[in-house]
């Protein structure tokens, strides 16, 4: 990689028309209005981390985040019709419609990205 890149992150990042970082927030018990915060570059690999972190999906709410806004992701992109995580390559093909132009089936936008995601916080 090189070192602007290191510096300045993924390309892609910088591109408006797609969310710069997904955020998950799972509601805690008993705290109304508090939530546990999971982050990813990825909705994919934010989705990875939600399934390995035991979350109920029911209770997930996923956001797309971009430079001046944050915009909640309807569910039936990111889980299936039993309420299931969807995983690559399905969730792939589910947001194909939703990012017109950046997900192809053998490449993608977000493929510059940070495939790790972060939390609970």
């Amino acid at each position: 990689m090189k070192i602007f890149q290191k510096i300045v992150g993924p390309k892609s990042r910088y591109d408006k028309s797609i969310p710069y970082l997904y955020e998950a927030r799972y509601p805690i018990e008993g705290l109304e209005g508090t939530f546990h915060s999971f982050h990813a570059e990825t909705v994919c690999s934010l989705v990875e981390q939600l399934h390995h972190t035991d979350m109920d999906p029911a209770k997930v709410r996923v956001y797309e985040v971009y430079q001046d806004q944050e915009k909640e992701i309807e569910k039936k992109f990111w889980l299936n019709e039993k309420g299931e995580w969807l995983f690559k390559p399905e969730i792939c093909r589910s947001f194909e419609e939703h990012y017109p132009g950046h997900i192809h089936e053998k490449s993608c936008s977000f493929e510059d990205r940070d495939k790790t995601g972060h939390g609970p916080y």
